[in-house]
């Protein structure tokens, strides 16, 4: 009899928590992502902002399974999927058939019909995404260096996040302390200290998605760290001048986007209902109507919990789906009933601040500052895979702590900018 064929598309947490949690089972496993490494995007910001390299926060996902011949990885990319003749449809051309399909494929950036800014914008989503911001954050301050019309440098200076969720606070927080405390030793024609970073949020408040209280203590920390905080501005407009929020216009050559996600184009491929946000609409044992062989995790889907709540888009909720997915596969491998309706287990929220403070909201218990610091770095510290991993983020960290020197600030890859 022929094994029981699993296609996974997505290298991310919940593809890659159900390959492992399949370990065993009597099944043949094809992984397929359009990228060769599984990514710890919770740190990719520290990439994108000189505090860790690429390689701390990136695995390549052969070398994940290169003791599971029953698992074969695939680096290609995914274009459509045939329900009724069971197979998925890759770039090349080439199909591959499945008995169980599970669509991991997450999500991108967001730029609410305004596809033109993300040139000027980038977002934060993939290693490709920070090294760019990274480069051109290095890049803004060797010219500012350079430059002598005051405006322009001024320009140079002026760093805006759009977004105020986790990864624009942390952003911002990173880069204010960049400016402000690594550099100005470094540089003689300019006082990095006087460099703008404007955090800008349409809504009331940075972090939403935290208590008020824990909300008002990661401003007044932004603030305190240098940060302008514009909230209630929504942004109109983004060129490699500047931003514009309503009537008004901020000179700034570097823009980060850290505003929204979109779902990949799963949703299209299925031929199913998806929310604005193109998550597919899946039933509590996370599958798309009408499909009891195909499941859809993580980003990539609109799951409901406390309430009528969305699931969080976060790593623990994409683990905690890839896990109930291999159970559920399990289970109709051995003939058994299946286990019921998927439910989130929230583990708390955590979001850091610069380089010393964080909050953390454990619903029954709420830190904020250096404690919360420490607790959100091993709770990151725990998840990396691999021990050398776990040892070279704990040194980086450890080595900044002291010596408030930043890590990773090579400028590695050639950039055009425009001429002044």
């Amino acid at each position: 009899m022929q094994e029981h064929h699993v296609v996974v598309v997505g290298g991310g947490f919940a593809g890659l928590q159900l390959v492992n949690d399949l370990k065993g089972a009597p099944v043949r496993i094809t992984l397929v992502d359009r990228r060769n490494h599984h990514l710890f995007q919770p740190l990719l910001y520290q990439v994108a902002t000189t505090l860790l390299s690429t390689s701390e926060i990136a695995w390549p996902i052969r070398s994940l399974y290169g003791d599971r011949p029953e698992v074969t990885t695939l680096l290609a990319e995914v274009v459509g999927v045939d329900r009724e003749a069971r197979t998925i449809k890759l770039k090349n051309g080439q199909t591959i058939s499945y008995d169980t399909l599970v669509l991991a494929t997450g999500a991108t950036h967001a730029y609410f019909g305004h596809d033109e800014w993300e040139p000027v914008a980038p977002g934060l989503k993939t290693l490709e995404d920070a090294t760019t911001i990274r480069r051109r954050v290095l890049i803004a301050f060797e010219q500012a260096e350079l430059e002598t019309d005051p405006a322009v440098r001024d320009a140079l200076l002026t760093f805006v996040i759009v977004g105020a969720g986790p990864t624009g606070v942390e952003l911002a927080g990173i880069i204010a302390e960049l400016a402000h405390v690594t550099l100005p030793k470094e540089f003689r024609r300019i006082d990095t200290r006087k460099a703008k970073i404007i955090l800008v949020e349409a809504g009331p408040r940075v972090l939403p998605s935290f208590v008020e209280d824990l909300s008002a203590y990661a401003q007044r920390t932004l603030e305190t760290l240098g940060v302008e905080v514009r909230l209630g501005h929504a942004v109109t407009n983004c060129t490699a001048e500047g931003v514009t929020m309503g009537e008004s216009f901020v000179p700034s050559r570097t823009i980060v986007w850290a505003a929204g996600v979109q779902a990949s184009p799963a949703a299209h491929w299925l031929g199913v209902p998806a929310d604005r946000a193109g998550r597919v609409i899946v039933d509590a044992q996370l599958r798309p109507p009408g499909a009891d062989n195909i499941f859809v995790t993580g980003d990539t889907a609109l799951v409901m919990w406390d309430g009528n709540k969305p699931v969080p888009g976060i790593a623990p909720a994409a683990k905690q789906q890839g896990a109930y997915v291999a159970k559920v596969i399990r289970a109709r491998l051995a003939g058994q009933a299946e286990p019921g309706a998927f439910r989130y287990h929230h583990q708390g929220s955590l979001a850091t601040i610069g380089k010393s403070s964080a909050i953390i909201d454990f619903g029954w218990i709420k830190l904020r500052g250096w404690i919360a610091w420490w607790i959100w770095g091993i709770a990151h510290i725990y998840f990396l895979i691999g021990t050398r991993s776990r040892f070279a983020v704990a040194w980086s960290w450890l080595w900044i702590y002291l010596s408030r020197q930043h890590s990773a600030r090579l400028i590695t890859q050639k950039e055009t900018m425009r001429e002044n």
